[in-house]
């Protein structure tokens, strides 16, 4: 129980420290936006990096992330973990980068400030102008900083089976509509128990997979077989 209770207030106390960072970028008025994403992007990936060594928990990549930019990232979702996860791993390529996350997050009383100043794109799936207006705006801050990269969970929500559920359609539109590469990811674990079990005396290793790029036509086919290889050599 305390164990459980030190690690949540250690990361909320963490969490506001670094929503009053993110809000003197977000509300700055004389940088660029290029500029902002780069310093939010750092941010985020300072608070996950210092919630990993509070855990000890620590990243073993498998493959290496593209040199280029303006990729879409797309990753398997389990845990909240994995936000933290891959923000440790952009970290060591100094990626600058949005996630795209649900409205319901930015609502959240507890940490939906967090989503809102540290650069997250909002979606509200719920809402068909809401929908229009999400890819406009995609659309127009990638054309305006162009070393930005988008990083989402194509299941849409968390997922506690083996393997990936079904791909909604929303990675897919938006790497098509921009002409983004796309490079699937997948976490070789299941985080929502390494969490729960966290933080470790001896340092937990995650696994985490990088595949190479593919495009957006059948997306999930490609994302499934990149796992299956992964498997495969696992075995």
């Amino acid at each position: 129980m305390l164990k459980t209770l030190g690690k949540y207030l250690f990361m909320i106390e963490l969490g506001y420290k670094y929503i009053k960072v993110f809000k003197q970028t977000y509300f700055h008025p004389f940088i660029t936006q290029k500029y902002a994403y780069q310093e939010l992007s750092r941010a985020r990936q300072a608070y996950s990096n210092k919630v990993l060594d509070f855990l000890n928990i620590k990243i073993k990549l498998v493959g290496e992330l593209p040199k280029k930019d303006k990729i879409l990232y797309a990753i398997n979702h389990r845990s909240l973990l994995d936000i933290l996860v891959m923000e440790n791993i952009f970290s060591k390529d100094k990626k600058s980068g949005a996630w795209i996350a649900k409205q319901e997050l930015f609502d959240d009383p507890l940490y939906g400030k967090f989503f809102q100043y540290s650069a997250c794109i909002s979606v509200d799936l719920e809402n068909k102008r809401g929908l229009l207006t999400f890819f406009k705006k995609i659309k127009k801050t990638l054309s305006k900083v162009d070393d930005l990269n988008i990083y989402i969970f194509p299941e849409g929500e968390r997922y506690s089976g083996e393997g990936v559920k079904e791909f909604q359609s929303g990675a897919a539109k938006i790497a098509k509509a921009n002409n983004l590469d796309i490079v699937p990811v997948f976490i070789n674990d299941k985080l929502e128990k390494v969490f729960k079990n966290a933080p470790y005396k001896d340092t937990y290793t995650v696994e985490v997979h990088v595949g190479d790029i593919v495009q957006s036509e059948n997306l999930q086919e490609q994302y499934i077989q990149f796992y299956k290889s992964i498997k495969e050599s696992n075995k």
